[in-house]
């Protein structure tokens, strides 16, 4: 009760402060940065509008920039001039290169984004997976991930059973990524299974994601009201027993005389840790490994299981897509990643699935780290700034048909979603792009296109494409509501 009586103390002396703020703050003089402020609702006292987000954020928010206290959700045109388009994610200013791209840490996440943000520059996780996995020397271990997932299927096609494609899609990148980074499966059966740590990581995505009052008013940072971040650190806490039982195994192994090499992340980062490297210790290398798997594998795997979702709801293009591998690759054969190249309209439907269901709908916060100005608006220091790629792929004034998943439009287009292309940023862009993006294409690619090529698929039960469910859930990522389940057949 007291605990009670002391948070609302302190809250009711916070508003008075910001009250007394308002109150007697100066009219900013004309032409200064401070008299035009983005547009928005009406602010409520206090809150702002706050409440105007609820709990789909990328849906509920209507506003181009929106202003709720001090904290604003972009939705930037591809018409807007360049000068805004590319101050939000990567300014060509030298004023502004460095004030908008700062990853702003989220009270779920803080400790786990404060330890990366400390992090050398050549140990940050996009350095890992460009330096050290080497993607074209990692190729065969994808194909090896792949052919377990290709065994997989054929088992359940042979006893008739559904397949659930997100958790079979998770467990392929699991494995592949286990192997890049251990050069061993990561997880052990009898402690822990697929199904249960596709739940942890879904979990951390999940209270990432999910609308916390402690985000907004940082005096509530260290009460955390919601209880979201003592969640947040029991899942670390199971994911660090996972990455805390392969270091220990290798570090024992490192110590026997005869021991091999690996040559793997792990081994590079032991060897960081054993030149006496100061900025190098183990609950760093696991910060690192959870950045890596909770990127690499459930993202992914969602993105994955949309596909297969938009392709099934629309069989006409499925039996296209199966067309084009049929007369490029060959009817039941796996495919390779040299031969992604020659499949034009395998290549519209996976930038068709990210148009409709970016992995992070609102990509990563972003904090001003200076008072800016952006499409001719001030953005106060301070603030968080969210980029709504959900909404902007959605909006009919750029798309035709926006709402209708459509490879046909990317055809012929030589726009990327590699952070190229404005009108397409999955992965977000400039300075804080997704790490791993080089690595979540690869595997998307192989998964989906030997998916589609070694097998015909029916929904379980009968379910007609018309009928099936697709609603959706947001977290940092979107999840579809429920799993897609699918019957496969030989081909």
């Amino acid at each position: 009760m007291d605990l009670l009586v002391w948070i609302l103390f302190a809250y009711l002396a916070w508003c008075l402060i910001q009250a007394l703020h308002f109150i007697t703050k100066k009219k900013a003089k004309p032409g200064t940065f401070n008299d035009n402020l983005p547009p928005g609702p009406p602010p409520l006292p206090l809150i702002g509008n706050l409440l105007v987000l609820g709990n789909l954020p990328p849906r509920t928010t209507p506003a181009r920039v929106h202003d709720h206290y001090r904290h604003f959700l972009a939705r930037a045109r591809p018409r807007d001039p360049p000068n805004s388009r590319h101050s939000i994610l990567q300014s060509p200013y030298p004023r502004q290169c460095h004030s908008l791209p700062s990853r702003q840490a989220r009270v779920a996440v803080d400790a786990c984004l404060a330890a990366l943000e400390e992090t050398p520059e050549n140990m940050q996780p996009a350095n890992i997976c460009q330096q050290e996995a080497r993607l074209d020397s990692t190729q065969c271990l994808r194909r090896e991930a792949v052919q377990e997932l290709v065994a997989h299927v054929e088992k359940c096609a042979r006893t008739g059973d559904a397949v659930d494609i997100s958790e079979a899609a998770f467990r392929t990148s699991l494995n592949f990524l286990s192997n890049t980074i251990f050069s061993s499966d990561l997880t052990d059966p009898s402690l822990v299974s697929i199904k249960e740590l596709k739940e942890i990581v879904g979990n951390i995505l999940c209270e990432a994601g999910k609308p916390n009052v402690a985000n907004y008013f940082p005096v509530l940072k260290k009460i955390d009201p919601q209880v979201s971040r003592h969640r947040m650190k029991v899942y670390f806490e199971q994911m660090f027993d996972l990455f805390n039982r392969a270091i220990q195994k290798r570090m024992q192994l490192r110590a026997m005389p005869s021991s091999l090499r690996m040559n793997d992340v792990l081994d590079t980062l032991v060897d960081i840790k054993e030149d006496n490297n100061e900025n190098m210790d183990i609950l760093l290398m696991k910060h690192l490994f959870l950045d890596l798997f909770v990127a690499g594998t459930d993202t992914t795997s969602s993105t994955l299981e949309w596909a297969m979702v938009e392709l099934l709801h629309s069989p006409a293009k499925l039996l296209q897509a199966q067309a084009e591998l049929d007369r490029v690759i060959g009817r039941g054969n796996p495919i390779e990643e040299s031969e992604v190249a020659r499949l034009p309209y395998f290549q519209a439907i996976i930038k068709g699935t990210f148009r409709l269901h970016p992995p992070a709908p609102l990509l990563l916060p972003r904090r001003s780290e200076a008072e800016s100005r952006i499409q001719g608006f001030t953005i106060p220091k301070g603030a968080q700034i969210f980029v709504n790629v959900w909404a902007m792929r959605r909006d009919p004034a750029l798309w035709e048909d926006p709402n209708v998943f459509s490879p046909e439009r990317f055809l012929g287009s030589e726009m990327d979603v590699k952070g190229q292309s404005f009108e397409l940023i999955p992965f977000g862009r400039g300075r804080r792009i997704c790490p791993g993006l080089p690595l979540a294409l690869r595997m998307l690619d192989m998964m989906l296109g030997t998916l589609l090529n070694c097998f015909d698929w029916k929904l379980e039960d009968g379910i007609e494409p018309e009928d099936m469910n697709m609603d959706d859930r947001f977290g940092l990522t979107i999840q579809k509501d429920q799993p897609l389940r699918d019957v496969p057949t030989l081909v």
